[in-house]
């Protein structure tokens, strides 16, 4: 039963807004300025408060439960009354705190810092952490905001969004296509070594299998990090199966066989629901859609159009 002679504190729900975001309360903690314990306090004095339990433990952090998330309802519209004092001097709101991002390399580098430094333009109070990470949705997504990966993602709890499609290539460098000639068929590739990910470490299932195309290939330089591909393949190790948006920035690197090696892959973003409702994490999401689109033609690798 709820304690009737005793309201939900503002700040319980401000401390609960923190956890159902993050799924953790170590987390909560450092973005809240709190110890773990005082975390702990606040979510035990909200339960007795409402009388019931508005947290419970899963694999690796918390879930908010059905009260928690009426809860949390009224911990938004708190947490949103507190931003309205906040306004720049025409009244519009101000944006600060921190979002940080996970991506995979290429991603972080071309599209994430880009739009990074355009919340920044538009919010100067509030800073994008990127973290390089090529891997498959998390199912605790404690630690970061927001995580793009590649393949459309199974996920619980969370809400995942279509950001739109990539293309991979095969790529040589302009000296070793002069010193081995340039394959004219898929079966002659079994000839040349392949630069790609190192297969026993990679975690992304669409990754894995996009290289099956020419699986007489043998591996030659291989590694985790994307740009590593690409420069190897500018070093003459091999063909390179290469993002397009990458690989069409050397032009020293020359794409072999267009027409029968083009394999498309797809970014979706992945987020709590209750981390999405956030101003600042809202305005870092439209940000990196906007880079998106402006560069379709090129994540594609297709010419530039206009």
């Amino acid at each position: 039963m709820p304690d009737l002679g005793r309201r939900p504190s503002a700040d319980d729900l401000l401390v609960l807004l923190a956890v159902g975001r993050s799924g953790r309360f170590v987390s909560a903690a450092d973005e809240l300025g709190l110890n773990h314990t005082t975390v702990s306090r606040r979510i035990a004095a909200l339960e007795h408060a409402l009388g019931g339990r508005v947290l419970t433990r899963v694999t690796g952090g918390w879930e908010l439960t059905e009260l928690g998330r009426e809860a949390l309802a009224a911990a938004e519209s708190v947490e949103s009354a507190v931003r309205s004092l906040a306004a720049d001097a025409d009244g519009a709101r101000t944006l600060e705190g921190m979002v940080r991002v996970s991506a995979t390399d290429g991603f972080s580098a071309y599209i994430a810092a880009p739009s990074a430094a355009r919340v920044q333009r538009r919010h100067p109070r509030l800073a994008v952490e990127i973290v390089a990470a090529t891997r498959r949705a998390s199912v605790q997504r404690s630690g970061v905001d927001l995580e793009v990966v590649v393949g459309e993602p199974k996920v619980l709890r969370a809400r995942a969004i279509r950001l739109g499609d990539y293309c991979l290539g095969l790529y040589g460098s302009r000296d070793y296509l002069g010193e081995h000639g340039m394959p004219g068929t898929i079966e002659e590739l079994g000839r040349y070594p392949l630069v790609y990910f190192i297969e026993s470490l990679l975690q992304v299932d669409d990754l894995d299998l996009a290289s099956n195309f020419a699986p007489m290939m043998r591996q030659s330089v291989s590694s985790t990090n994307v740009f590593v591909h690409v420069e190897a393949t500018r070093a003459a190790a091999g063909l390179g199966l290469l993002p397009c948006f990458m690989a069409d920035r050397h032009a020293d690197l020359v794409r072999v066989l267009p027409e029968r090696v083009a394999v498309r892959l797809t970014y979706w973003l992945v987020a709590r629901a209750e981390t999405l409702r956030r101003p600042e994490v809202a305005a870092v999401v439209e940000a990196i859609r906007e880079t998106v689109r402006e560069q379709r033609e090129t994540l594609l690798g297709l010419p530039a159009t206009g």
